[in-house]
């Protein structure tokens, strides 16, 4: 199956990729600031206007993360905080423990409590219309943080991966390691999606989905669940124990005589609800597991061959470009962008940075994870 052939070469692409930093290929451009609107009278509790945006820079920063239960999101709030404290700024870092009215509540007290700016991680995101409302009245930008805010013009602009790419890499990768476009197969392989309330879920999916449809309609492919669109195969939450249970009941009604060749999965925690299934539930030969975000456990599963790949997104070159958009909106400027096409929210296309995705696997993790700082050698041991 030309797995290791694939990974060596692959794997010093991936390493030039990285080492490129952000940017989907378009060239980077400023986006017009956003017009502010008229305050408007609130019926309760009224928000003061953020204090205008000087050049000096300085002032209060808002940072929402959906939850500490999720390692990403714990680096993604504390890289945050670093750069923007050695950047200058003051910051009110919060965690919502993915309960949308916590994070609800945590917002309009960074509103209320002289917030300039705000960074948002939404857990659900469409649940953050009204109180954005209050944001966009007190003249506060609002950066959406890797999970497009939906439904709200109070948006200024959108920061995260390209995030059909990261399916499209997954996707690929499945394409190559099974060598479908010159095997005979048929193989056998099955999905698992992420939160229907994460916008990013379907275009991870649909990425991963759209390179691997023309071999499922030859039938090289087959899903034997039957399981094939987004809606049947989510995972709300992203939890593992979801995807534990689900995959648990596929593999006793499909797999107990049955060959699985791959398991698609959208990110490393629905991953490893998979993996804790098929040790468990299946005894047949390992089947390719994907996964995203490179978090401890499944990078420890990927050098034990309990996992193939996972897509590496370096939170710390997406905290970076999000503090150098805060620090251009601060400044009364245009915050980086290179994509003005892709992300609409439902009331117009959010102005957006893309950063590019990488795959990792047991070929070049080291290079990508421990050679890059990302993670200490002892972390993966």
């Amino acid at each position: 199956m030309k797995k290791k052939l694939l990974g060596a070469v692959l794997s010093v692409a991936m390493v030039a990729t990285l080492l490129a930093g952000c940017g989907g290929g378009a060239a980077e451009t400023a986006a017009p600031a956003a017009p502010a609107a008229p305050a408007a009278e609130e019926k309760t509790e009224e928000a003061a206007p953020a204090e205008a945006a000087t050049s000096e820079g300085g002032g209060l920063v808002g940072v929402a993360m959906p939850t500490k239960d999720l390692q990403r999101w714990n680096q993604d709030g504390s890289n945050m905080e670093a750069e923007l404290k050695a950047a200058g700024y003051d910051v009110d870092l919060q965690f919502a423990s993915n309960d949308v009215s916590t994070q609800v509540s945590q917002i309009e007290n960074m509103i209320n409590g002289g917030c300039q700016c705000l960074v948002i991680a939404a857990i659900d995101s469409e649940s953050l219309g009204d109180v954005l409302a209050k944001a966009k009245d007190a003249n506060i930008p609002v950066i959406s943080y890797d999970r497009l805010i939906m439904n709200t013009d109070a948006i200024t602009y959108y920061a995260t991966f390209d995030n059909y790419k990261v399916g499209t890499v997954q996707g690929e990768y499945v394409r190559d390691t099974l060598d479908l476009d010159n095997a005979d197969g048929p193989f056998n392989i099955e999905f698992t999606a992420g939160d229907p309330g994460d916008n990013n879920a379907g275009f991870f999916f649909n990425g991963a989905y759209d390179v691997l449809k023309k071999y499922i309609d030859e039938g090289k492919l087959v899903v034997k669940s039957g399981q094939k669109t987004f809606e049947e195969v989510a995972t709300a939450s992203w939890a593992t124990e979801t995807a534990q249970s689900r995959a648990e009941n596929i593999l006793s009604s499909y797999y107990t005589s049955e060959k699985l060749d791959a398991w698609l999965c959208s990110n490393d925690s629905t991953a490893l609800g998979v993996e804790n299934a098929l040790a468990a539930n299946y005894t047949g030969e390992y089947p390719i597991v994907t996964g995203q975000d490179c978090d401890v456990a499944n990078v420890k599963n990927m050098i034990a061959g309990k996992q193939a790949m996972s897509v590496f997104k370096d939170t710390r070159t997406l905290a970076s470009k999000t503090v150098e958009m805060v620090d251009a909106v601060m400044k009364g400027g245009e915050a980086p962008i290179n994509d003005t096409e892709t992300y609409d929210n439902g009331t117009g296309v959010i102005p957006s940075f893309l950063c590019d995705p990488v795959f990792a696997d047991v070929n070049n993790y080291k290079e990508l994870l421990i050679d890059s700082g990302y993670y200490a050698e002892g972390d993966l041991q």
